[in-house]
């Protein structure tokens, strides 16, 4: 085991939780429209926001970092599939038959939702990951056989194609799907393909500099969110730009997301201390914990079980954030263990009758 592992692995749960946090603020009705009056509250909810929107891109830096030098695995695909399927159809049919859903939502397009989530974009993030992972093979022989320059300029060029120019022109870009896409993996694989096989020098002297571009990434994304915002209050103007800056393929969100990714990288963590051992057993469920929180009939329905709300003082908001990540993730992952445990189990009893048969 590399030392850095752990770290990765522990950069792994924090990105699940910040995404966590982000469908909590965002399907808890946490955050203030920032076309309207934000007060204290609203403002401390859009830095947390802006403190967690570079989780997606974190979770794809780590999942491109190794991928880049391992082989395709079909049973890795036909795993997460499974995976997938064992969350949007078996969470449905526990929902129905508590009464906490309505027989009456199964209509034949929820049905096809349920059978088919990677087609249907169930989960967007789990359709645009298997594009990404099913290109991943011609992806990792490509970087391999390029020259760095090469490399660097592909990916130049894409991101000014794809984030440069959504970033700086405050027109919407027909192109422009924010990210929630197969093709922005595909950017950010290369990006951490990069970083795997080159690195960036004046990331990697150190974690401060990690965290420094992380936290002028984050400053830069709240900046420019509420200046746009002012233009819009003064003029009326600009109203569909005030958020552009939150969007994944937003340079700053990139760029904070690789200086958090860089921080994490340059760790130095102990393989045998307490830490990681706790890290090596929660980081294999992160995705379940995804899963879970996000199947269709529950993604806004746990934000309000867990007393979603933007009153209070400050430090009750920050509190009641914290409290709900933790119980989700905690759930999440006792859920996917189980899950994992089941898998298991059939995977051994199918073996068995194959023998046999």
């Amino acid at each position: 085991m590399k030392k850095r592992v752990v770290s990765i692995e522990l950069l792994r749960v924090i990105a699940m939780m910040m995404v966590v946090m982000l469908h909590y603020l965002g399907k808890g009705e946490i955050l203030p429209a920032l076309t309207g009056e934000v007060k204290l509250n609203g403002f401390v909810a859009w830095t947390i926001e802006a403190l967690s929107i570079v989780a997606v891109n974190v979770y794809m830096l780590i999942s491109g970092y190794f991928l880049v030098n391992t082989h395709f695995k079909v049973s890795r695909l036909i795993e997460l599939v499974c995976q997938v399927l064992f969350y949007s159809i078996l969470v449905e049919l526990v929902l129905i038959a508590t009464g906490i859903v309505s027989i009456e939502v199964i209509t034949f397009n929820r049905i096809l939702e349920l059978i088919f989530p990677l087609q249907m974009e169930h989960y967007w993030f789990i359709t645009a990951y298997i594009i990404m992972y099913l290109f991943s093979p011609i992806l990792s022989t490509a970087v391999h056989h390029m020259e760095q320059k090469q490399l660097r300029n592909t990916i130049i060029g894409l991101l000014i194609f794809f984030a440069v120019s959504k970033s700086f022109l405050p027109v919407q870009l027909a192109i422009d799907n924010k990210g929630y896409d197969g093709i922005w993996f595909i950017c950010v694989f290369l990006v951490a393909a990069y970083i795997r096989l080159y690195g960036i020098p004046w990331l990697a002297k150190g974690k401060k500099s990690g965290v420094f571009c992380y936290i002028a990434g984050v400053l830069g994304i709240l900046t420019l969110t509420f200046l746009v915002r002012a233009v819009y209050l003064k003029t009326g103007s600009l109203d569909h730009f005030i958020q552009t800056a939150f969007h994944y393929n937003h340079v700053l969100n990139l760029l904070a997301a690789v200086g958090l990714f860089y921080a994490f990288l340059n760790m130095d963590l102990s393989t045998e201390g307490k830490l990681a051992k706790a890290v090596y057993k929660v980081a294999p469920y992160s995705l379940g914990v995804y899963l879970l929180h996000e199947q269709i009939d529950v993604r806004y329905l746990w934000p309000h079980w867990l007393g979603a709300s933007s009153e209070g003082n400050v430090i009750m908001l920050i509190a009641r954030c914290l409290l709900a990540v933790f119980i989700v993730y905690v759930v999440g992952t006792l859920v996917d263990a189980l899950r994992n445990v089941l898998f298991k189990w059939v995977s051994k009893l199918l073996r068995r009758v194959l023998q046999k048969a």
